[in-house]
């Protein structure tokens, strides 16, 4: 079973989208894949600076198999350095929908 790690955006979206992300991992948990998400890595907890999160969104990163893209991950700073890392580490990038389609 792979584990996938869901990259987008974030930073100035309503309720740090949140929703996006949620929806996406309950859809990929449903088909059988096991789901590292950035918006349940802390509770819900919004109050800590950038560098917080991409941090510790990179550590998960490393643990998957393989990342799942959120529409307009492109305009995320942060989903943008971990697609980088992604690719350096040869780990398969689709966006949701590709993964929805494969399984």
């Amino acid at each position: 079973m792979k584990t996938l790690y869901i990259a987008g955006p974030m930073t100035g979206l309503p309720e740090f989208n949140y929703p996006a992300f949620h929806a996406a991992a309950a859809d990929l948990r449903a088909l059988g894949y096991q789901v590292v998400s950035p918006a349940e890595l802390h509770d819900g907890d919004t109050t800590q600076p950038w560098d917080f999160y991409v941090r510790a969104g990179i550590v998960a990163l490393v643990g998957c198999d393989a990342v799942a893209l959120l529409p307009d991950w492109h305009l995320s700073r942060g989903a943008r350095l971990e697609v980088s890392i992604a690719d350096a580490l040869g780990m398969p990038v689709r966006v949701v929908e590709a993964w929805r389609n494969s399984a």
